[in-house]
Formats: structure tokens, C-alpha cells, sequence
């Protein structure tokens, strides 16, 4: 594949490594002036630590790590930049955030409530199964979606959710030129709040967006225990998914079928659509699992590779949507002031994929991070340490190159009335 990609470019090479093999990666990083580590996200540190040691900028689409905030130190005697959190979400979310909110602070405007939801689906003319899903990122990690919980807060209330509710907590939103989503918590939203500068926010939610119905299909999947990764399945490559899911079962649940056992077990109807799409799914199939994992979810991210791919036909769509309220006291007001400036942002990303490879997805993901190694090697981002994208330094040279590469984020703002105020707004008169 990366052969493919160079495609005999004078200036590409592609290499094979494994980067737990210290000699090769170390001569690999000391030929580079900055390394775009692309790697799972539980080996981004490996790379970034040999980048450190010899002094090279790292710059990554994944989650930073406690590993990687380690090394802010080193990396700062070292005159590196660790920047991680660059791709899609997180990523672009981060930055066209902060731009908002440090808009908004520079205003002398305070935030009361501020939601982010990032999204990658199949555009609504290329649906192709009864889910509206498709895979345009790592199988693994459509998977593994939700296995940690969220926390997130509203109307000053924490809401701790664990992985068995994360798709029952959901709730509508209305993202302009697509139509209404259904929203859920991503992960732990609370971390952003100091580095977002929202000590006193009443709301913080980060949340994924998809077409209504994935969710409540999706909880029964999770309900299932085919999200499992701690149970490990004998023979599993040679078991049917049937089979598999019969091993998960509890044994006193009756029927003459797995499907009826397992509508019984969820309380579904045997006939209905959440039914019908987990039939469609294949879960319920007699063929063979067929892949060499170990888990329920091996085998459940094998299925969803093969089923959920985008045709070639097809065209996917990302989606970036910011929900800000925020308010405006001048001297000698508070936040309970009656009559004071109030108003509500809206701020939306759309961007749809061609047919064929070239998705929207690929670009939205690998598009920041290049932009990113471009301007840190014409010496226009000169921070050290280790970094995510809500520095000014870096958000607004990445979303000015992004605008001329047509990634543009479309706004409204509407100033808030007693009519029109938001729950959480209208508390605090």
C-alpha cells in the first residue's frame, strides 16, 4: 500500500518496519527532519520518545497519551514539537473551538455552553444498508466505539456514563444542509475544560453524530457482549458468529433459534428493525468467523469490515458542528444581569468524498497534519514541548491554509431572547 501511494515519486520512499524495533526505527528518525506518526495510538509514544532523543519534530492524528505529556519537558530542552490531536476529531474540531471561544473571550464575552460533534458517514446518496453506516476509518475503533464510557456536563450537571448506556444516551441535532442526527458522548469531555479556557461553562458536551438509528441497533450490539475484549474464545477463526453469539447468552433464555433466544434476551421484536438489521449484520450467520483474533470483538470488527465497507460507487461525508452560547456583561454587570447581550454560534463543517478512494474522510483526517509539518518546516509554528491544536500559534495558520484547500466551516449567529433562550441559558436569568 505505501509503495502505491509514493508511486515512484523522486522524493518517497516506502519502507517496512516494525516500530518496536528500536535499531531500525532510530536510523529511520535520524534521517528525518520531522517524523507524521500515523501509528495506533498505543505506539504513537515509542516514535515520539526515539524523536525526542534525537531532537526531531513529531507531529500526530491520535490522542495525546500521559506518555506523550511526559515528554513535554525533554522535548523542550530538545527544541521539539510533540503535536498530537491533528487530524479530524480530534483535530479540526479543536481548532475551529478555540477559534471560537478565544472570539468570543477577545470580545470580553463569557461562555455559558459550548458542544462540539465530529462525524464520518456515508453521504445520504450513498446509502447502501440499512444501518446508513459505513467504514471509512479503522474497523477497530467503530468496534471499540464507547468502551470507555463518557463524562460529559449539562446545565452544570456532571453525567458519568458507562460503556453498557453510551448508546442510550443520545439526543437529536440539527446540523444545517444534512438534516437532523442523533448525537452521543465521546469519551471524556471534562478534560477540555481548562485547556479550552471554560472553567465556568455550564455545558460541555464532545459527542459523534450519526443517522438516526444506528444507536439503538448499535446498544444491542454492546448488549450482546460482542464489544467484549477481555473473553477470549477457543477455536474462535472456526466458530460461526451463530455460535459465538449463543456462547454469550445466558443459559436460562429460552427459544427454538439463537434469533429468538437473542430477541428474547433483548427484548425486541422477533420482526422488527433493530432485529432486521442485526440479521442483516450477520451476526446471527452461520459462516464461519474466519479471521485469527482471539475476542468477541475480533470477530466483530471482522464482520463489520466486511459489511459496512463504502462501495466504490459510493461517497462518504464529514461533518464538524459547534453548537457556543455565550454572554456579554459590560462593567459593572454579572452573568444574572437582565437585558444583557446573549447570543448562540453555530459553526458546521460538510465536506462529501468522491467515488473511489479518494474519501472525504482520508482528507479530513491527513489534511491538518500536513498542512501542520508544512508551516512547522518553513519555521511558522516554533512552539516547543508537547502540544494539542488549541494554541493560536498553531489553529490559525492550519485554518487559513485549510480554507484555501476549501475546508470551510459555514456560521450563524443568533442573538438570544427570552424566547429563544436555551434551557440552560434560561436558568441563569
Amino acid at each position: 500500500v505505501a509503495a502505491a501511494r509514493v508511486n515512484g515519486h523522486p522524493h518517497g520512499e516506502a519502507i517496512a518496519i516494525d516500530a518496536r524495533a528500536k535499531d531500525r526505527l532510530e536510523a529511520i528518525i535520524e534521517g528525518a527532519d520531522l517524523v507524521v506518526n500515523l501509528l495506533p495510538q498505543a505506539m504513537i509514544s515509542l516514535v515520539a520518545h526515539e524523536c525526542v532523543r534525537q531532537g526531531r519534530h513529531m507531529i500526530s492524528t491520535s490522542y495525546s497519551t500521559p506518555k506523550i505529556k511526559a515528554l513535554s519537558s525533554d522535548a523542550r530542552q530538545k527544541g521539539v514539537l510533540l503535536l498530537t490531536e491533528m487530524g479530524l476529531d480530534p483535530g479540526i474540531d479543536h481548532m475551529a473551538g478555540m477559534s471560537l471561544i478565544d472570539r468570543v473571550h477577545s470580545a470580553g464575552g463569557i461562555v455559558d455552553s459550548y458542544e462540539s460533534y465530529g462525524s464520518g458517514v456515508p453521504a445520504p446518496d450513498s446509502f447502501t444498508n440499512p444501518l446508513r453506516y459505513a467504514i471509512t476509518r479503522s474497523p477497530r475503533r467503530v468496534v471499540t466505539a464507547g468502551d470507555r464510557g463518557a463524562h460529559y456536563l449539562r446545565r452544570g450537571q456532571l453525567r458519568a456514563v458507562p460503556k453498557s448506556r453510551v448508546f442510550t444516551q443520545t439526543w437529536p441535532v440539527e446540523v444545517p444542509g444534512v438534516g437532523t442526527m442523533e448525537a452521543y458522548p465521546n469519551r471524556d469531555s471534562l478534560v477540555y475544560r481548562s485547556q479550552f479556557g471554560l472553567a465556568n461553562v455550564e455545558t460541555l458536551i464532545r459527542g459523534k453524530l450519526r443517522f438516526p438509528g444506528w444507536c439503538e441497533t448499535w446498544h444491542q450490539v454492546v448488549r450482546l457482549g460482542l464489544t467484549g475484549e477481555q473473553i477470549s474464545i477457543p477455536r474462535l477463526a472456526e466458530r460461526s458468529f451463530a455460535e459465538l453469539v449463543e456462547m454469550l447468552l445466558p443459559e436460562e433464555v429460552h427459544g427454538s433459534t439463537v434469533e429468538e433466544r437473542a430477541a428474547r434476551f433483548l427484548e425486541l421484536d422477533l420482526d422488527g428493525t433493530v432485529m432486521e438489521n442485526l440479521r442483516w449484520l450477520g451476526i446471527f450467520s452461520e459462516e464461519p468467523v474466519g479471521n485469527d483474533g482471539a475476542s468477541a470483538t475480533d470477530a466483530l470488527e471482522h464482520l463489520v469490515d466486511t459489511k459496512l465497507q463504502l462501495p466504490a460507487e459510493a461517497r462518504d461525508l464529514v461533518i464538524i458542528h459547534h453548537e457556543l452560547t455565550a454572554h456579554y456583561p459590560t462593567d459593572g454587570e454579572d452573568r444574572e444581569t437582565p437585558g444583557m447581550r446573549r447570543e448562540k454560534i453555530v459553526a458546521t463543517l460538510v465536506q462529501y468524498g468522491e467515488t473511489g478512494s479518494n474519501t472525504a474522510m482520508a482528507r479530513a483526517v491527513g489534511l491538518p497534519g500536513a498542512l501542520a509539518a508544512q508551516l512547522v518546516l518553513d519555521g511558522d509554528i516554533d512552539l516547543i514541548g508537547s502540544h494539542i491544536p488549541t494554541e493560536p500559534a498553531i489553529y490559525r495558520p492550519v485554518l487559513e491554509a485549510m480554507a484555501r484547500e476549501n475546508f470551510k466551516f459555514s456560521e450563524v449567529i443568533e442573538p438570544l431572547t427570552a424566547q429563544n433562550m436555551p434551557v440552560e441559558q434560561t436558568a441563569l436569568q
